[in-house]
């Protein structure tokens, strides 16, 4: 009897720690290595230097517009929270044949260069080429960055007791996504063009980077772990984070911040936004005697602060909640994005 064939999207969080169990990532160099809920390694490369080597791989599957743009800043924060700087971007660039031109591929290349001027990043090599292999132009790329030795940060370090922090609003890149990929459904159901204009731009304001959020939590001190929800939502986020520390959650979902805009536009095309990718959102782990140095931190940046729950046991699980109302914790086999490339 053949296995069902896995939806699109991420692995199966089960089925990936099983797989990672069984490849080689034993060498004391690599102090964070794969795991479920950890999207950088810390590697040092220099015993006795205060710099550790921050590294990470990623590819841009969903979008298509702006995926140059996409593609670095969706590295740049896996680097981001782990308190990194980043610094050098290799990009693998697959183009389908008879769809691509001149044109689209230099555009691709812009958008790279532009996100890599903006963060301070230098492209230190890459690959492109076309071929039959994709549909749809798809970049991955390896960005590499460094951290101080004594000041980065992980997913799996929540504490039981912290505050589960969330910074911004979701989902920014999804509801960007949704404007810009389904712009003339969105307009014969009556949305107007300065709607969707905006709503495209929400790539860029508020924008999917957290590069100055996560370092300037870093820079406190105080925070014990830090995610950014990417694919799967806010929801699997918190979920990764769980798994990561060996910890449950306790979440009022009615906490997390969703614009009424970015909420109309998953509705919209029946996505759920707690599952809705979501990067330009920010959650953090911390003791709640430090939530008032972090929110002096993160208050000149602009960004909303959100107290959304509190770090349990791992033996309590994962506990949601509408307010004071019991609800299911929220999870999702795939990102609700796929749903508008069904």
């Amino acid at each position: 009897m053949q296995p069902d064939a896995l939806a699109a999207g991420k692995l199966p969080p089960a089925l990936l720690a099983h797989l990672l169990a069984n490849l080689p990532t034993d060498d004391p160099a690599l102090l964070l290595g794969p795991a479920v809920g950890e999207d950088a390694a810390v590697i040092d490369f220099t015993p006795g230097q205060n710099r550790l080597l921050v590294a990470k791989s990623d590819p841009i599957t969903f979008a298509t517009d702006e995926i140059g743009y996409y593609a670095v800043n969706v590295c740049a924060n896996d680097l981001a929270v782990t308190g990194a700087t980043p610094r050098f971007y290799f990009p693998t660039l697959l183009l389908p044949p008879g769809a691509s031109d001149p044109t689209e591929i230099e555009n691709i290349f812009t958008q790279i260069g532009r996100a890599c001027r903006e963060l301070n990043v230098v492209i230190g090599g890459g690959h492109s080429e076309i071929t039959p292999a994709v549909r749809q132009p798809v970049v991955a790329g390896t960005l590499l960055g460094e951290v101080a030795r004594d000041r980065y940060v992980h997913s799996g370090g929540s504490q039981i007791g912290d505050l589960v922090l969330l910074v911004g609003a979701v989902p920014v890149e999804g509801a960007s996504i949704i404007a810009r990929e389904k712009r003339d459904e969105l307009t014969a159901m009556g949305w107007s063009h300065d709607e969707l204009d905006e709503a495209a731009g929400y790539l860029f304001d508020p924008g999917i980077s957290v590069l100055k959020v996560a370092h300037a939590a870093a820079a406190t001190g105080q925070v014990h772990a830090m995610h950014d929800p990417t694919e799967g939502g806010v929801a699997t986020a918190l979920l990764e984070m769980a798994v990561a520390a060996d910890v449950g959650l306790d979440i009022d979902l009615d906490a997390i911040h969703t614009p009424p805009r970015m909420g109309r536009l998953c509705t919209a095309f029946g996505l759920d936004p707690l599952g809705t990718i979501a990067s330009g959102a920010l959650l953090a782990t911390a003791r709640p005697e430090a939530l008032p140095a972090l929110e002096a931190a993160w208050s000149p940046l602009g960004r909303r602060v959100s107290v959304i729950g509190r770090v349990l046991s791992g033996k309590d699980g994962l506990r949601a909640r509408r307010g004071s109302v019991p609800a299911p914790f929220p999870r999702f086999d795939v990102d609700e994005i796929t749903k508008l490339f069904e």
